[in-house]
Protein backbone atom coordinates (compact mmCIF):
# COMPACT_ATOMS: atom_id res chain seq x y z
CA UNK A 1 0.00 0.00 0.00
CA UNK A 2 1.48 3.43 -1.00
CA UNK A 3 2.23 5.94 1.50
CA UNK A 4 0.17 8.14 0.13
CA UNK A 5 -2.96 6.02 1.12
CA UNK A 6 -1.72 5.50 4.29
CA UNK A 7 -2.12 8.88 4.52
CA UNK A 8 -5.17 9.19 2.99
CA UNK A 9 -6.99 7.03 5.12
CA UNK A 10 -4.95 7.87 8.51
CA UNK A 11 -6.67 11.76 7.44
CA UNK A 12 -9.93 10.19 7.06
CA UNK A 13 -9.92 8.15 9.78
CA UNK A 14 -9.12 11.41 11.99
CA UNK A 15 -12.02 13.31 10.40
CA UNK A 16 -14.01 9.96 10.88
CA UNK A 17 -13.08 10.34 14.93
CA UNK A 18 -13.22 14.08 15.46
CA UNK A 19 -16.66 13.89 13.95
CA UNK A 20 -18.08 11.24 16.54
CA UNK A 21 -16.55 13.24 19.19
CA UNK A 22 -17.77 16.56 18.22
CA UNK A 23 -21.50 14.57 18.02
CA UNK A 24 -21.13 13.00 21.24
CA UNK A 25 -20.47 15.97 22.69
CA UNK A 26 -23.43 17.41 22.06
CA UNK A 27 -25.39 13.95 23.25
CA UNK A 28 -23.64 14.78 26.06
CA UNK A 29 -25.70 17.32 27.36
CA UNK A 30 -29.20 15.06 27.11
CA UNK A 31 -27.57 12.35 29.30
CA UNK A 32 -29.03 12.34 32.89
CA UNK A 33 -27.27 14.20 35.47
CA UNK A 34 -28.34 13.48 39.15
CA UNK A 35 -29.63 15.84 41.22
CA UNK A 36 -30.65 13.29 43.43
CA UNK A 37 -30.01 9.71 44.07
CA UNK A 38 -31.51 7.05 41.83
CA UNK A 39 -31.79 3.43 42.45
CA UNK A 40 -31.01 1.51 39.36
CA UNK A 41 -31.81 -1.88 40.97
CA UNK A 42 -35.27 -1.48 43.33
CA UNK A 43 -34.96 -4.94 44.54
CA UNK A 44 -38.53 -5.79 42.87
CA UNK A 45 -38.18 -5.69 39.50
CA UNK A 46 -36.16 -4.44 36.19
CA UNK A 47 -37.86 -1.79 35.39
CA UNK A 48 -35.53 1.09 33.89
CA UNK A 49 -33.38 -1.98 31.85
CA UNK A 50 -33.06 -4.03 28.92
CA UNK A 51 -31.36 -7.60 28.02
CA UNK A 52 -29.04 -7.63 25.36
CA UNK A 53 -27.72 -11.06 24.45
CA UNK A 54 -25.42 -12.36 22.03
CA UNK A 55 -27.51 -15.13 20.93
CA UNK A 56 -31.36 -13.89 21.38
CA UNK A 57 -30.65 -9.65 21.37
CA UNK A 58 -33.42 -7.82 23.13
CA UNK A 59 -34.96 -11.27 24.23
CA UNK A 60 -33.78 -13.11 27.47
CA UNK A 61 -35.74 -16.58 26.89
CA UNK A 62 -33.63 -18.62 29.72
CA UNK A 63 -34.10 -15.23 31.82
CA UNK A 64 -30.52 -14.93 32.47
CA UNK A 65 -31.28 -11.50 34.54
CA UNK A 66 -33.90 -12.08 36.87
CA UNK A 67 -34.80 -10.56 40.69
CA UNK A 68 -34.42 -13.52 43.30
CA UNK A 69 -34.80 -12.78 46.75
CA UNK A 70 -34.64 -9.09 46.28
CA UNK A 71 -31.94 -9.46 44.60
CA UNK A 72 -30.25 -8.77 40.84
CA UNK A 73 -29.78 -12.10 40.14
CA UNK A 74 -27.48 -13.09 36.90
CA UNK A 75 -27.50 -16.66 36.27
CA UNK A 76 -24.05 -16.24 33.81
CA UNK A 77 -25.96 -18.61 31.51
CA UNK A 78 -24.66 -16.51 27.78
CA UNK A 79 -22.98 -13.54 27.18
CA UNK A 80 -24.53 -10.34 26.91
CA UNK A 81 -25.58 -7.32 29.27
CA UNK A 82 -28.61 -5.65 31.34
CA UNK A 83 -28.62 -2.05 30.19
CA UNK A 84 -29.73 1.25 31.44
CA UNK A 85 -32.80 2.46 29.25
CA UNK A 86 -31.34 5.98 30.14
CA UNK A 87 -27.87 7.95 29.17
CA UNK A 88 -26.32 9.44 32.28
CA UNK A 89 -23.41 11.24 32.93
CA UNK A 90 -21.50 13.05 35.89
CA UNK A 91 -22.55 10.36 38.87
CA UNK A 92 -21.13 8.42 41.70
CA UNK A 93 -22.13 4.94 41.13
CA UNK A 94 -22.61 2.27 43.82
CA UNK A 95 -22.68 -1.44 43.16
CA UNK A 96 -23.02 -4.51 45.75
CA UNK A 97 -22.02 -7.61 44.10
CA UNK A 98 -20.69 -10.70 44.95
CA UNK A 99 -20.59 -14.16 43.27
CA UNK A 100 -22.70 -17.36 42.71
CA UNK A 101 -21.60 -20.96 42.32
CA UNK A 102 -22.03 -21.58 38.97
CA UNK A 103 -19.73 -20.74 35.80
CA UNK A 104 -21.00 -21.70 32.31
CA UNK A 105 -19.57 -23.07 28.98
CA UNK A 106 -15.78 -22.86 28.00
CA UNK A 107 -15.41 -20.34 31.16
CA UNK A 108 -16.67 -23.18 33.82
CA UNK A 109 -13.16 -23.74 35.17
CA UNK A 110 -11.86 -19.57 34.39
CA UNK A 111 -11.79 -17.43 36.77
CA UNK A 112 -15.26 -15.69 37.31
CA UNK A 113 -16.16 -12.78 34.97
CA UNK A 114 -18.29 -10.23 34.86
CA UNK A 115 -18.14 -6.04 34.51
CA UNK A 116 -19.53 -2.91 35.08
CA UNK A 117 -19.64 -1.12 31.54
CA UNK A 118 -19.76 2.75 31.94
CA UNK A 119 -20.05 5.37 29.10
CA UNK A 120 -21.80 3.12 26.88
CA UNK A 121 -22.79 4.54 23.51
CA UNK A 122 -23.08 3.46 19.70
CA UNK A 123 -24.73 0.30 18.84
CA UNK A 124 -26.22 -2.97 20.64
CA UNK A 125 -23.92 -5.45 20.17
CA UNK A 126 -21.20 -3.63 18.69
CA UNK A 127 -18.50 -5.46 20.40
CA UNK A 128 -18.66 -9.45 18.55
CA UNK A 129 -22.11 -9.07 18.78
CA UNK A 130 -22.51 -8.76 22.95
CA UNK A 131 -21.70 -5.36 24.33
CA UNK A 132 -22.15 -1.67 23.29
CA UNK A 133 -19.10 0.31 22.86
CA UNK A 134 -17.87 1.79 26.67
CA UNK A 135 -15.40 1.80 28.78
CA UNK A 136 -15.29 -1.16 31.26
CA UNK A 137 -15.10 -1.12 35.55
CA UNK A 138 -13.55 -4.59 35.25
CA UNK A 139 -15.25 -7.53 37.78
CA UNK A 140 -12.72 -10.67 37.59
CA UNK A 141 -11.52 -12.62 40.26
CA UNK A 142 -8.17 -10.85 40.76
CA UNK A 143 -9.05 -8.29 38.54
CA UNK A 144 -11.49 -6.29 40.14
CA UNK A 145 -11.30 -2.24 38.68
CA UNK A 146 -9.13 -2.73 35.87
CA UNK A 147 -9.99 -0.18 32.97
CA UNK A 148 -10.68 -2.27 29.56
CA UNK A 149 -12.15 0.25 26.49
CA UNK A 150 -14.86 -2.29 25.02
CA UNK A 151 -14.53 -1.44 21.19
CA UNK A 152 -17.39 -1.28 18.89
CA UNK A 153 -19.59 0.19 16.32
CA UNK A 154 -21.74 3.77 16.33
CA UNK A 155 -25.37 2.94 14.97
CA UNK A 156 -23.93 4.40 11.63
CA UNK A 157 -21.28 1.38 11.88
CA UNK A 158 -18.02 3.74 12.66
CA UNK A 159 -16.01 1.97 15.23
CA UNK A 160 -16.65 4.54 18.21
CA UNK A 161 -13.20 6.27 18.93
CA UNK A 162 -12.42 5.10 22.90
CA UNK A 163 -9.32 6.94 24.66
CA UNK A 164 -8.49 7.19 28.16
CA UNK A 165 -5.71 8.77 30.25
CA UNK A 166 -4.03 7.95 33.10
CA UNK A 167 -0.94 8.03 35.38
CA UNK A 168 1.19 4.94 34.73
CA UNK A 169 3.72 2.43 35.44
CA UNK A 170 4.65 -1.27 34.29
CA UNK A 171 4.72 -4.27 36.56
CA UNK A 172 6.85 -7.41 36.01
CA UNK A 173 5.62 -8.56 33.27
CA UNK A 174 5.32 -5.29 31.03
CA UNK A 175 1.93 -4.96 31.85
CA UNK A 176 0.43 -1.26 32.03
CA UNK A 177 -0.98 -0.54 35.56
CA UNK A 178 -2.18 2.60 37.24
CA UNK A 179 0.13 4.50 39.12
CA UNK A 180 -0.50 7.44 40.95
CA UNK A 181 1.92 10.56 39.94
CA UNK A 182 2.92 8.49 37.67
CA UNK A 183 3.83 8.97 33.56
CA UNK A 184 0.79 10.49 32.31
CA UNK A 185 -0.57 7.84 28.80
CA UNK A 186 -3.02 8.37 26.49
CA UNK A 187 -4.66 4.80 25.28
CA UNK A 188 -7.04 4.16 22.56
CA UNK A 189 -7.84 0.90 20.37
CA UNK A 190 -4.73 1.27 18.50
CA UNK A 191 -2.06 1.12 21.87
CA UNK A 192 -3.81 -0.39 24.25
CA UNK A 193 -7.53 -1.44 25.15
CA UNK A 194 -6.33 -2.35 29.47
CA UNK A 195 -4.90 -0.27 32.61
CA UNK A 196 -4.61 -2.98 35.35
CA UNK A 197 -5.36 -1.96 38.80
CA UNK A 198 -1.95 -1.15 40.65
CA UNK A 199 -2.26 -4.11 42.77
CA UNK A 200 -2.83 -6.96 40.11
CA UNK A 201 -1.27 -10.19 40.81
CA UNK A 202 1.79 -10.20 37.79
CA UNK A 203 0.60 -13.91 38.11
CA UNK A 204 -2.61 -13.59 37.75
CA UNK A 205 -3.76 -17.16 36.39
CA UNK A 206 -7.42 -17.78 34.46
CA UNK A 207 -8.32 -20.35 36.47
CA UNK A 208 -11.48 -20.80 38.98
CA UNK A 209 -10.92 -19.00 42.31
CA UNK A 210 -8.04 -17.75 41.83
CA UNK A 211 -6.63 -14.96 44.41
CA UNK A 212 -3.70 -12.51 44.45
CA UNK A 213 -1.62 -11.27 47.42
CA UNK A 214 -3.05 -8.16 47.26
CA UNK A 215 -6.49 -8.36 46.20
CA UNK A 216 -8.99 -5.87 47.65
CA UNK A 217 -12.26 -8.00 46.84
CA UNK A 218 -13.60 -9.74 49.17
CA UNK A 219 -13.55 -13.55 49.56
CA UNK A 220 -15.49 -15.67 46.86
CA UNK A 221 -18.97 -15.63 47.76
CA UNK A 222 -19.38 -12.53 49.83
CA UNK A 223 -20.36 -8.86 49.26
CA UNK A 224 -17.90 -6.43 47.37
CA UNK A 225 -18.83 -3.20 47.20
CA UNK A 226 -17.17 -1.21 44.42
CA UNK A 227 -17.43 2.63 43.84
CA UNK A 228 -17.19 4.29 40.20
CA UNK A 229 -17.17 8.41 40.42
CA UNK A 230 -17.26 9.71 36.59
CA UNK A 231 -17.07 13.23 36.84
CA UNK A 232 -16.72 14.23 33.23
CA UNK A 233 -14.08 12.21 31.85
CA UNK A 234 -12.55 11.80 35.23
CA UNK A 235 -13.01 8.44 36.43
CA UNK A 236 -11.85 7.14 39.88
CA UNK A 237 -12.42 3.32 40.82
CA UNK A 238 -13.06 2.11 44.58
CA UNK A 239 -12.60 -1.34 45.46
CA UNK A 240 -14.33 -1.69 49.05
CA UNK A 241 -12.79 1.59 50.12
CA UNK A 242 -9.99 1.14 48.36
CA UNK A 243 -8.97 3.38 45.46
CA UNK A 244 -7.65 0.91 42.47
CA UNK A 245 -7.95 3.28 39.51
CA UNK A 246 -8.36 6.02 38.40
CA UNK A 247 -8.03 7.91 34.37
CA UNK A 248 -9.01 11.40 32.80
CA UNK A 249 -10.03 12.73 29.95
CA UNK A 250 -12.35 9.30 28.73
CA UNK A 251 -13.80 9.11 25.96
CA UNK A 252 -16.60 8.77 25.83
CA UNK A 253 -18.03 11.07 28.99
CA UNK A 254 -21.74 9.53 29.17
CA UNK A 255 -23.50 7.40 27.97
CA UNK A 256 -25.90 4.01 29.09
CA UNK A 257 -24.69 1.65 32.20
CA UNK A 258 -24.15 -1.86 31.17
CA UNK A 259 -23.44 -5.20 33.54
CA UNK A 260 -21.87 -8.17 32.24
CA UNK A 261 -23.09 -12.14 31.96
CA UNK A 262 -20.17 -13.24 31.17
CA UNK A 263 -20.57 -17.35 31.92
CA UNK A 264 -20.36 -16.39 35.72
CA UNK A 265 -23.51 -16.50 38.27
CA UNK A 266 -23.56 -13.09 40.20
CA UNK A 267 -25.78 -11.34 42.51
CA UNK A 268 -26.48 -7.12 43.14
CA UNK A 269 -28.15 -5.96 45.88
CA UNK A 270 -27.39 -2.65 44.98
CA UNK A 271 -26.98 0.08 42.32
CA UNK A 272 -27.27 3.30 42.71
CA UNK A 273 -26.12 6.73 40.86
CA UNK A 274 -25.69 9.58 43.46
CA UNK A 275 -25.39 13.48 42.74
CA UNK A 276 -20.99 13.94 42.65
CA UNK A 277 -20.14 15.13 46.00
CA UNK A 278 -23.32 13.47 47.93
CA UNK A 279 -22.34 9.89 47.64
CA UNK A 280 -21.61 8.10 50.36
CA UNK A 281 -17.95 7.82 51.25
CA UNK A 282 -16.45 4.49 49.37
CA UNK A 283 -16.20 1.74 51.89
CA UNK A 284 -16.06 -1.94 52.70
CA UNK A 285 -18.93 -4.08 51.69
CA UNK A 286 -21.15 -5.23 55.21
CA UNK A 287 -20.84 -9.17 55.17
CA UNK A 288 -23.08 -11.05 57.96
Amino acid sequence: MSRILLHGLAILAAVGGAAAQTAAADARGSAVRPTEVIRLFDGKSLNGFYTWMKDTQREDPRKVFRVTDGMLHVTGDGLGGLVTNKEYRDYHCVLEIKWGVRTWGNRIDRTKDSGLLVHSIGADGGYNGIWMPSIEAQIIEGGFGDFILVSGNDKDGNPVPLSLTSETARDRDGEVIWKEGGKRETFNLRNRRRINWYGRDPDWKDVLGFRGKNDVESPDGQWTRMDVICDGGHIRIFVNGVKVNEAFDSFPAYGRLQLQTELAECFVRRWELWPLGKGPKPAPAENE
